[in-house]
């Protein structure tokens, strides 16, 4: 075993970057699968339309979710008690992802296996199903993070969950709900603008991508004052141990309405991922508009590092508060693995993330090009 050149506390920060960088990855990729399965229904007329939108994410949707198994599994091996809890609480949110999830690989391979039109038009719907309920539920997911999570510890670490289904969606976590669906569909319309040929159904793409873009600035706007000036924050009391053993019991936590945002006060430099939130959808609306193609895609990647970042840097060093137990918190401090899993699990990462990275690259690389209408009526090994 190499020796350990980091300090715990190091190590910790690694992780929290690392699991930051993973969760960006999944909706930099799977994320405009997702947005391009939520408005094929809106965008494509004809059969021929529908396969064209549906092959232009055909061969890669399956490969990207890659990161999603990647982030869940860095969640579980470098927090477990955020793993645990997370996973069991929001455990009707996550079935019903996963359902949808699930129903869209059978929709990829069953639609077009008969020509029937009402065949096809379920499968469609259903890849509708598949793109809008997980970006829809990632994001009302993120919003209750922010509000807090409804758990408890007792003196065992036996965790306690007091909500319900229903009580995921209030008014921030609908607002980040629909912040994601529209992120990810300025995403998918960003991928299509690179991917699909110049037509009717580009043209459909792109005026939804146009008013998903404006309603993604607006609602990013609306969570940030929601986050100002509503009920919602959290804050250490007092140094944090940043280098003790992990106890979600001692974090020293309290609620504080608009201490997400004193981050940006303490740290200047984090207003970077906000202005990236805002500008994404700026970039990629005057990419639409300008008829220029690669800003769209530009643009709606930038939105989705900015987002992101934004949630984990507001929260920094929370990664799942507790509304019911603040001193129950979960930071990066008090609810990582040991030093070494820690170590461990960098030096995998080290090996095998540069190979996953490369990997993806070559496959974009060899796929890259335009999908056009002749060829999806001409291949037969097309969906």
């Amino acid at each position: 075993m190499l020796p350990m050149p980091f300090d715990y506390e190091t190590l910790r920060l690694i992780w929290w970057l690392l699991l930051g960088v993973l969760l960006i990855g999944f909706a930099l990729t799977d994320g405009f699968d997702l947005g391009v399965a939520a408005i094929l229904p809106f965008i494509a007329r004809t059969d021929d339309e529908r396969r064209l939108v549906i092959n232009s994410i055909g061969a890669t949707w399956e490969g990207n979710q890659v990161w999603f198994i990647l982030g869940g599994g860095a969640i579980f091996a470098a927090w477990p008690y955020v793993y645990a809890i997370s996973f069991s609480g929001f455990y009707l949110a996550m079935f019903l992802v996963l359902s949808a999830l699930i129903l869209r690989p059978v929709a990829f391979k069953y639609r077009s296996k008969r020509a029937d039109k009402g065949w096809r038009a379920r499968w469609d719907w259903a890849l509708f199903i598949g793109g809008f309920v997980p970006a829809l539920v990632f994001g009302v997911a993120v919003g209750n993070v922010l509000v807090g999570v409804p758990f408890a510890l007792d003196s065992d670490l036996r965790s306690t969950w007091s909500g319900s289904l229903l009580d995921l969606f209030t008014p921030l976590p609908l607002v980040a709900g629909l912040l994601s669906v529209a992120m990810l569909v300025v995403h998918g319309a960003g991928w299509l603008s690179l991917k699909i040929e110049h037509g009717p159904v580009l043209a459909r793409a792109k005026r939804w991508g146009q008013g998903a873009a404006l309603a993604a600035i607006a609602l990013f706007a609306v969570a940030g004052v929601m986050l100002a000036y509503g009920d919602h924050g959290f804050r250490l009391i007092g140094a944090p141990d940043t280098s003790g053993p992990s106890n979600p019991l001692y974090s020293n936590a309290e609620a504080a309405p608009g201490a997400w945002l004193e981050n940006y006060s303490r740290y200047p430099w984090m207003l970077i991922a906000p202005a990236m939130g805002f500008a994404g959808p700026l970039i990629a609306l005057i990419g639409i508009r300008a008829r220029a193609d690669v800003p769209v895609f530009l643009g709606s990647s930038l939105a989705v590092i900015g987002t992101i970042s934004t949630v984990g840097l507001s929260m920094f060093p929370f990664i799942l508060p507790s509304s019911v137990q603040p001193s129950a918190s979960l930071t990066i401090w008090n609810a990582s693995s040991s030093a070494m899993t820690l170590w461990v699990m960098l030096l995998m990462t080290a090996v095998f993330l540069p190979l996953i990275l490369l990997y993806t690259a070559w496959v974009y690389r060899v796929l890259f090009g335009r999908i056009t209408t002749a060829e999806v009526r001409s291949n037969s090994d097309l969906y």
